[in-house]
C-alpha cells in the first residue's frame, strides 16, 4: 500500500505537468480533471501489477537498491542547485505542455512566463499562452491569481516556502505551476533523490550556449531530460519532462532564458493589489479560510 500511495502522489505532484486551462474562468477545472484521473487510473494499473509478482522467499533477502547515477550527472545537478539558490532571480521560461484530451486527440499548449523570485517565500509568475493569461502572485502571507482579461482574481491565505505556497494553489485554485520544484530549498536534492538512474547523454548547443545534456530515469515512473550550461555555474537552459506510464506520454517542455540575479526585487514585486474595478471570485468558505486541503 505504501508503494501505491508514493506511486501516486510522486505522479500527481512531483514535476507536475501544466495543463491547458479553459478561457473562462468558471470552467478552468475540466481538463485538469482529465490528467488527473489519467494519473490515478495508472498509478491503479501499476498497483496492481506490483501485487501480482510474487513474493521474495525469506531466505533470500531483497538486495538494497542503489541508484546509478553518474558522477557527470550528479556533479553538473549540485552545481545546478548551488546556481539557483540565488536569494533574487528574474527568469523568462517559455513552455509547451503535451497531452491527450478527452478524445484521445494530442493537444500542445504554449506559454510564456515571466518568473520573479525571491527565496524563501516570495513569487510572482506572469503566464500569457494559448488559453489567455494570468498572473500569480505569493508575498508569504496570501497567494493571488489574476485574470486580467476578466478582471476576476482569487486569494487564498498561504505561507512556508515557494513549493508549499505552490502545492497550497494547486489544490485550492486549481492552478499549476510545474516549474515550482527549481525554487525549492534543494532542487538538485528533489532530482538526485528519486533518480533511478541518470548520466550525461552528451553535450548540445541551447540559444548559442554549450550545455550538458543530462537525462534522469525517475522511481516514480518520470523521465527527466535536463540541458544545463557546461560550465561551474549549470544554469538550467532546457527542461522536458516525460510521463511514460500516462496514455499518450504526455511531456511537459521548457526553455530558460534572461536569467539574472541582480538587482534585488522588491516587496512590490510580489503584492497583489486588485485595480480598480476588479471582482473577487467568491470561494468555498474552507478553501477562503485555508481549512481545505491543508497539510
Amino acid at each position: 500500500m505504501e508503494v501505491c500511495n508514493g506511486l501516486r502522489q510522486a505522479l500527481s505532484k512531483a514535476w507536475r505537468p501544466s495543463v491547458a486551462r479553459s478561457r473562462s474562468v468558471d470552467s478552468v477545472r475540466g481538463v485538469t480533471a482529465i490528467l488527473r484521473s489519467a494519473v490515478q487510473t495508472t498509478a491503479l494499473g501499476v498497483c496492481v501489477g506490483f501485487a501480482a509478482l510474487p513474493t521474495a522467499r525469506a531466505d533470500e533477502p531483497t538486495p538494497p537498491f542503489k541508484p546509478a547515477v553518474s558522477d557527470e550527472a550528479a556533479t553538473a545537478v549540485s552545481q545546478m542547485g548551488k546556481t539557483l539558490l540565488a536569494r533574487d532571480l528574474s527568469i523568462t521560461a517559455r513552455t509547451i505542455s503535451v497531452y491527450l484530451d478527452e478524445f484521445g486527440q494530442p493537444l500542445h499548449i504554449f506559454h510564456t512566463m515571466k518568473i520573479a523570485v525571491r527565496r524563501p517565500d516570495r513569487i510572482a509568475v506572469e503566464f500569457t499562452g494559448d488559453d489567455g493569461k494570468h498572473d500569480l502572485f505569493y508575498d508569504g502571507k496570501a497567494a493571488s491569481v489574476f485574470y486580467p482579461d476578466s478582471k476576476k482574481y482569487m486569494m487564498i491565505p498561504a505561507s512556508g516556502d515557494i513549493p508549499s505556497a505552490i502545492d497550497d494553489v494547486t489544490e485550492k485554485l486549481d492552478l499549476d505551476f510545474p516549474l515550482g520544484v527549481l525554487f525549492g530549498g534543494s532542487p538538485d536534492k528533489v532530482l538526485l533523490g528519486d533518480a533511478g538512474a541518470a548520466w550525461q547523454v552528451g553535450t548540445a548547443t541551447v540559444d548559442g550556449i554549450e550545455c550538458r545534456h543530462l537525462l534522469f530515469s525517475q522511481k516514480s515512473g518520470i523521465d527527466v531530460e535536463l540541458w544545463v550550461e557546461n560550465n561551474s555555474a549549470a544554469t538550467p537552459r532546457r527542461l522536458i519532462v516525460t510521463y511514460p506510464l500516462l496514455q499518450g506520454r504526455p511531456r511537459f517542455i521548457a526553455e530558460f532564458t534572461s536569467w539574472k540575479t541582480q538587482p534585488p526585487l522588491s516587496d512590490a514585486e510580489f503584492t497583489f493589489e486588485p485595480p480598480v474595478g476588479a471582482k473577487k471570485i467568491d470561494l468555498t468558505p474552507a478553501v477562503a479560510s485555508g481549512t481545505e486541503g491543508s497539510k
